[in-house]
């Protein structure tokens, strides 16, 4: 069924419908995929950013919400004694190759230019040009609700960044204040040391919450 209602995913939920799409299109012989397999993809160390550690209950969790949403779930019909995961963004939005590149890196690694979104979705989808993108792009923000927005330029930039909405129009408006923010997800901003330090915080924060509830578990009531 399309999705015509705003979507608010986590970063473990984006992460985890991200990986689907890409696998789909670069390993194909090994789609959908177990459970293993998706949690390996989600903390790959190259084409994300920033890199996640999920485990195997944070990725099931991710998955049972984007099955409510429609977006992804249990392989329909996989005849296999272990559970397979596929997404479902063609029945949601009936993309086109080119919007579902576009939206599964931008899943992957954050607000990125026109320029490097033609390079990274290379394995998924050629774009001749950067004008191709842009129009890609375009269709994406025109979407009702829409599912792309263009972020103000940084200073001393050429060219603007574009960012996902899949996340919520909130996610757009952080990463205008990301200079005056500590507790916003890391994307890239002024230079790469800065975004560096601010993605090692982040995850710092996320490996203590992920302990703490642990322990929470371990010795609560």
């Amino acid at each position: 069924m399309p999705v015509t209602h705003p979507i608010i995913l986590s970063p473990a939920q984006a992460r985890v419908l991200g990986a689907l799409v890409e696998k789909e299109v670069t390993t194909p012989d090994y789609y959908p995929l177990s459970l293993n397999a998706l949690v390996n993809a989600c903390n790959q160390l190259t084409n994300r950013e920033p890199v996640m550690h999920l485990d195997d209950e944070e990725a099931h969790l991710a998955l049972r919400r984007l099955e409510d949403l429609g977006l992804a779930g249990r392989a329909r019909g996989a005849d296999s004694r272990v559970a397979k995961y596929e997404h479902w963004l063609g029945e949601a939005f009936n993309f086109t190759r080119a919007e579902t590149a576009l939206i599964c890196v931008l899943l992957l690694r954050g607000p990125q230019t026109p320029g490097e979104l033609r390079n990274r979705t290379e394995r998924l989808h050629r774009f001749e040009e950067v004008g191709d993108v842009l129009a890609g792009l375009q269709k994406l923000m025109e979407r009702e609700p829409p599912l792309a927005a263009v972020l103000p330029r940084q200073p001393g930039t050429k060219e603007s960044r574009y960012a996902h909405l899949l996340s919520g129009e909130v996610e757009a408006a952080a990463f205008i204040e990301a200079p005056k923010s500590s507790n916003v997800v890391p994307f890239p901003e002024q230079n790469s040391r800065l975004v560096q330090l601010e993605a090692a915080v982040e995850e710092l924060k996320r490996e203590v919450a992920i302990l703490n509830k642990r322990i929470d578990d371990l010795f609560g009531d």
